[in-house]
């Protein structure tokens, strides 16, 4: 048996999520400040939105942190599920923030109020700058890592927000309907909750030890049944230890054990390199004894 676990080279993400919470929560006090000024349900539903984005910038930023623990006794796979379990907790505050703005623009409806465009033009033309600015902070990293694109999700709804927010007040001047308020909200908090469910859907797979979606179960079966020597295998389980690092284990029948440490080294290095799968354990068994009661049909 060999294991195998390589943490790779990691990019120090810490100042970018330093510079987006203080970006950020800036803004939510000075966007919620002329909300209430100017009575605006665009401006203050986009400073909820903004401030349970700062809440979850935080959750991921202290993921990171502990997804970097050592493991110890207790935890031997180390802490790294805090950053899944924070992008399925980014996921749904959005879900929870998106369902509280659509109530609050409803009631809006029936009983429009006064609404200084101009100033709501101002302040959400600003929050369409920083937002953007924080959202390419975390374009790079969102591809392969569900944590960061919780966190790009969130600035990248909060950009839409602004930039609806603008549009609303466009036409309020131009056409005097302050109706146009609430219901651009609704429209927008729209968008946001499908990406949010897509985001909680995925984190939640991830928490239920599913495969990660950059992997093929089957391509990675394929590819070890053609390894030289194998015959067979079973209890091959994919799962992933963070939202940036995937482990495996395996059974693998070979009659004829010849290949020693260099084959489960170049097994191990194969699996990292083809398909992402840091930390590989691998059992082989020579299949002409009893057979491996992991591979009794009813196993899971």
């Amino acid at each position: 048996m060999i294991l195998r676990h390589d943490d790779g080279h990691r990019h120090d993400k810490g100042t970018v999520f330093l510079w987006a919470i203080a970006l950020n929560t800036i803004y939510v006090f000075v966007e919620a400040l002329f909300g209430f000024w100017v009575g605006s349900l665009a401006l203050l539903a986009d400073a909820a939105h903004n401030l349970t984005d700062v809440v979850g910038l935080v959750l991921a930023w202290g993921a990171i942190g502990l997804g970097r623990l050592r493991p110890n006794e207790r935890h031997t796979y180390g802490f790294g599920r805090a950053t899944i379990l924070a992008a399925l907790a980014n996921g749904i505050s959005l879900l929870i923030g998106v369902g509280m703005i659509v109530h609050e623009a409803i009631d809006r409806i029936g009983i429009p109020q006064d609404v200084s465009a101009a100033t709501v033009l101002g302040v959400a033309g600003v929050g369409i700058i920083i937002n953007t600015a924080s959202a390419l902070l975390f374009m790079k990293g969102r591809v392969n890592d569900l944590n960061v694109r919780g966190a790009f999700l969130h600035m990248a709804a909060d950009a839409a927000v602004s930039a609806a927010v603008v549009l609303s007040a466009l036409l309020m001047m131009i056409t005097d309907w302050n109706v146009i308020d609430p219901i651009v909200a609704i429209l927008v908090s729209v968008v946001i909750g499908w990406s949010a469910f897509g985001l909680s859907k995925s984190a939640l797979h991830l928490t239920m030890e599913g495969v990660p979606a950059s992997v093929s179960k089957v391509a990675v079966e394929t590819w070890l049944r053609d390894l030289p020597g194998v015959m067979d295998l079973h209890d091959l389980h994919i799962w992933a230890i963070s939202t940036t690092s995937v482990a495996l284990t395996v059974h693998l029948v070979i009659p004829e054990i010849q290949y020693g440490d260099e084959f489960l080294d170049r097994t191990a290095r194969g699996l990292e390199s083809r398909f992402g799968i840091e930390h590989a354990t691998i059992q082989v068994e020579r299949g002409t004894e009893a057979q491996c009661r992991l591979a009794e049909p009813d196993r899971r």
